[in-house]
């Protein structure tokens, strides 16, 4: 803690400073390059055998890669941060206290998001003014039930591994894929019993130790890559939907970024302000994560860098913040888990003229509240939506109409996950007097490389 507002001393921090110092710069021009290599690809042509063919595919593949080192990341990540969080708490005299004041907030914050979601969607209509071709409606490939749920707890094999089957012009591919929530079940069972077995699970939790240093060593060297990310994933965005297919959801796409902007700037900033925290300085002090988390899109990606600044900038103990923020990167999901299903959800009903009653919106806010572990993963909220909509009984087929501009929805929906699992380690350890104010209060200071790896 006490080394937290002192100035990188090594040359090599230093160094990853100023690369930490310049990454805001560095993403916004590539988010600008992006733009202008999708609008050229698109301007050309960017289907097969167009001039803008290769430029398309080109963008596509570098933010597929990008994505993909992020998602081989994912599964050890996972485990050892658990494993970690549930080691540290040993360190804190409350910690079955904060454990569930921690769910208790996020679960406040949820509910406060499914109640702007809910009365977005009833204000602007959303489902009354799209345009869309009901061609595209189509049930995706993933659906989400809570039977599935619940038994997806259980875990099918030590990894946490599950396969899957494809017929494809009479020809079978079967995928193997990681489940998020059977890692985090394991991690969650071997971190307890690392504890009750005492000193004979000291060596398996130093081994775990050493093991997430490492991932998260090897993270940051991807994170370092996000700025080419960046322009594959946004150029490959507009490339393939451009702004046409925005055009005709444009009320969609405006209720969900206008509930996404009020949690983030109004709900955040009033329940710090409550709370006696200058929403400027956690503004400051979590914003490379938020950034981060947008371009990426993805929680557990920028979990390192969340993880870092809460304990750093934001005066979070490390203990307490090594566990909630890596249970906030599963399941703390207030953009994907409470105002996407929720507006969507409406959208839905609207689109089909299928009236919802208020038994059905009470049923919103308990999936959106209860079920957001369900979106845990790298990317995406169609298992929520799904979800949602099977509990409803509304038409999967819905979900087609929404999927060509999910990644556009997906970067704001990520940014305000990634702020609410750093607000509420900041707000909870505010609560239960354990935060260090002279840090949060403090002019913030670049983290660099090495501080993002906990030694």
């Amino acid at each position: 803690m006490a080394q937290s507002q002192s100035p990188p001393s090594s040359p090599s921090k230093a160094k990853a400073g100023r690369f930490i110092g310049s990454f805001g710069v560095q993403v916004l021009v590539a988010m600008a390059v992006g733009l202008g290599l999708g609008l050229l690809a698109r301007s050309l042509g960017p289907a097969e055998g167009q001039p803008g063919y290769g430029l398309a595919e080109t963008l596509h593949q570098v933010g597929a890669i990008f994505v993909q080192l992020l998602r081989v990341l994912v599964p050890p990540l996972v485990f050892t941060a658990i494993v970690a969080s549930i080691a540290n708490l040993r360190e804190l005299q409350n910690a079955a206290r904060l454990v569930w004041r921690t769910l208790l907030w996020f679960a406040i914050t949820a509910l406060i998001a499914v109640a702007i979601g809910i009365a977005l969607g009833l204000v602007l209509r959303p489902g009354d003014h799209a345009v869309v071709d009901l061609a595209t409606a189509h049930a995706p490939r993933t659906t989400g039930s809570w039977l599935d749920f619940l038994t997806g707890l259980i875990p099918s094999n030590i990894l946490g591994l599950q396969a899957s089957t494809k017929i494809v012009d009479g020809a079978a591919t079967t995928t193997a894929s990681f489940n998020v929530l059977q890692i985090l079940v394991l991690a969650l069972v071997a971190g307890v019993a690392a504890i009750k077995v005492g000193p004979a699970g000291e060596g398996f939790l130093a081994f775990n130790a050493s093991a997430l240093a490492v991932v998260r060593k090897v993270l940051w060297w991807v994170i370092r890559l996000t700025p080419i990310g960046t322009i594959g994933l946004l150029g490959n965005a507009v490339a393939q939907y451009g702004w046409t297919t925005l055009g005709q959801l444009g009320a969609f796409v405006g209720a969900i970024y206008l509930g996404l902007g009020l949690v983030l700037l109004v709900v955040y900033p009033t329940i710090l302000a409550l709370n006696g925290l200058n929403p400027l300085r956690f503004f400051a002090g979590a914003w490379p994560a938020i950034q981060l988390g947008f371009v990426s899109r993805s929680s557990i990606g920028t979990l390192p860098v969340t993880e870092a600044l809460t304990e750093t900038r934001l005066g979070v103990p490390r203990a307490y913040a090594a566990f909630a923020v890596p249970l906030g990167a599963t399941t703390k999901m207030d953009g994907c888990a409470a105002i996407y299903p929720a507006v969507a959800a409406i959208f839905i009903a609207q689109f089909y003229h299928l009236p919802l009653q208020l038994t059905d919106y009470g049923l919103i806010v308990f999936v959106s509240v209860l079920g957001s572990a369900a979106t845990a993963g790298l990317t995406g909220a169609v298992v929520m939506l799904t979800l949602t909509l099977s509990t409803l009984g509304l038409p999967l087929e819905g979900v087609g109409l929404l999927l060509a501009i999910d990644p556009i929805l997906d970067m704001g929906r990520t940014a305000v996950n990634v702020a609410g699992q750093a607000l509420v380690p900041t707000i909870v350890a505010k609560r239960e007097g354990i935060l260090d104010e002279a840090v949060f209060n403090a002019p913030p200071r670049e983290v660099g490389a090495d501080e993002a790896v906990p030694a």
